[in-house]
C-alpha cells in the first residue's frame, strides 16, 4: 500500500476518535490565579498525523502564549525529521536509500533510532521500529480483505530486525544491513516530540505545562488553576465512542512531573473479513497483538512511556509486567481483551489514580 495514501487514512480515523488518555480541564473556568499566573490553553491543532493540544502556565499571558509556540515549534520540527509520509523527512530518506548508502542524519533523528535499539534490547525485540515491512504487510492485506500468508509473513520478517540497524556515532549516519527495510517511528516519535516541547516550554519560562500528542501526554510544574495536580481521564477501552465522545472514564490519573502513553487496538486497527485486527505487530511472529485491549505507561519521560507502552502491548501480561516492574519510577496499567476483560496494574500505580 502507498504509504502517503495509509497515512492519510490514518489522518481521517485520528479525526474522528478521541484519545484513550485525554486531559481533564480544572472544574472552575478561571484562567488567573495566584500569586499573578495565567494557564493557556491552545486548543487542538492537527500534527504528526493527529491532533496537538499544550496547555502552559506561565507568569503572564505572553509568557504563557510563547511557550505554546515553542513547543508547537519542536513538535513540527520532530515531524518534519521523522515523519515517514514526508518525502523529504529524514526517514524517508533512511528508508529510500539506507541499503545502498549510510544516511547521515540529525542529532534528534539519530538519538530517536540509538533509543529505538536499547528499547528493542530491553524488550527482548518486543519494541522494533524496523516492523516497517510487516505493518505494510498487514494494511496491504486490509485492502486485499485477506489475511496475510505464512510465505507473505516470512518475507515481510527477514527485512526486520533492530540488530540489522547500522548506526554510527561518529557520523551520525545510519544504514540498513538488508535490503528493502523500512523504519517506522510510530511508537516512540510522538513521546520524543513531546519531551523536546516540554524542554522548549521550561526554556521560555513556563512554571507548569501539558503537553498532549494524539493522546500521549506529559505534565510538569504547577497545573493549570482549580486543580491541585494535573488530571488525565484513561477511557475505558470496552465502551469506546465514535467521534469526539471520551465514552466512559475507566480512571482518573492525578500526575505531577510525569508522562503517560496508551496502546491499545480498541482505536486504531485494520479490518479484514469482518474482524478487526490490531495495528501494533509481533515482530517476531509478524502477526498483530490481540491479547491486551490496553497498556498504559506512566513514568518520567514521555519517550519511554510511548514505546514501553507498544513493547508491554506485544510481550503481554506476564512477560509485560515483569519488565516494567524491573524499571525505577515506572508504572502500568493492563487491560486484557475481550470476552474476560481484567485490569492490572503494576505495584506503585496506585499512587497515581483515584
Amino acid at each position: 500500500m502507498n504509504k502517503n495514501r495509509r497515512i492519510a487514512i490514518e489522518i481521517i480515523v485520528f479525526a474522528s476518535l478521541i484519545a484513550a488518555l485525554y486531559f481533564l480541564a480544572p472544574a472552575k473556568d478561571e484562567s488567573v490565579w495566584s500569586a499573578g499566573r495565567v494557564d493557556v490553553d491552545s486548543g487542538m491543532h492537527e500534527v504528526m498525523g493527529t491532533f496537538a493540544r499544550v496547555v502552559a502556565v506561565a507568569a503572564d499571558s505572553n509568557t504563557a502564549k510563547g511557550c505554546i509556540e515553542a513547543a508547537f515549534a519542536e513538535i513540527e520540527r520532530i515531524d518534519e525529521l521523522m515523519s515517514d509520509y514526508k518525502s523529504d523527512s529524514e526517514i524517508s530518506e533512511l528508508n529510500r536509500d539506507g541499503f545502498r548508502r549510510a544516511v547521515k542524519v540529525s542529532k534528534s533523528t539519530y538519538e530517536v533510532l540509538q533509543r529505538s535499539i536499547e528499547f528493542s534490547e530491553l524488550s527482548c525485540g518486543a519494541f522494533d521500529v524496523t516492523v516497517g515491512p510487516l505493518v505494510d504487510l498487514w494494511h496491504s492485506a486490509q485492502d486485499a480483505n485477506s489475511i496475510p500468508n505464512d510465505a507473505d509473513l516470512l518475507q515481510a520478517r527477514s527485512k526486520v530486525g533492530y540488530d540489522k540497524l547500522i548506526l554510527d556515532a561518529n557520523e551520525t549516519s545510519v544504514r540498513f544491513a538488508v535490503e528493502d527495510m523500512e523504519v517506522d517511528l510510530g511508537g516512540i516519535a510522538k513521546g520524543y516530540a513531546i519531551d523536546k516541547a516540554v524542554e522548549a516550554m521550561r526554556k521560555g519560562g513556563a512554571v507548569g505545562g501539558m503537553v498532549d500528542i494524539g493522546g500521549e501526554i506529559r505534565c510538569f510544574g504547577l497545573p493549570p488553576a482549580g486543580q491541585s495536580r494535573w488530571q488525565i481521564g484513561l477511557q475505558d477501552p470496552d465502551k469506546a465512542k465514535d467521534g469526539f465522545d471520551a465514552g466512559i472514564t475507566l480512571l482518573v490519573l492525578h500526575l505531577t512531573d510525569a508522562a503517560v502513553a496508551t496502546s491499545g487496538h480498541y482505536r486504531r486497527f485494520v479490518t479484514i473479513g469482518g474482524k478487526r485486527y490490531s495495528h501494533i505487530v509481533d515482530p517476531e511472529s509478524g502477526h498483530s497483538s490481540e491479547s491486551l485491549a490496553s497498556v498504559t505507561v506512566i513514568c518520567p519521560s514521555a519517550t519511554d512511556a510511548d514505546a514501553l507502552s507498544t513493547a508491554v502491548t506485544v510481550m503481554g501480561k506476564e512477560k509485560g509486567l515483569a519488565l516494567i516492574e524491573t524499571i525505577p519510577q515506572t508504572e502500568a496499567i493492563l487491560i486484557t481483551s475481550a470476552p474476560k476483560e481484567k485490569i492490572i496494574k503494576t505495584s506503585g500505580t496506585e499512587k497515581f489514580v483515584e
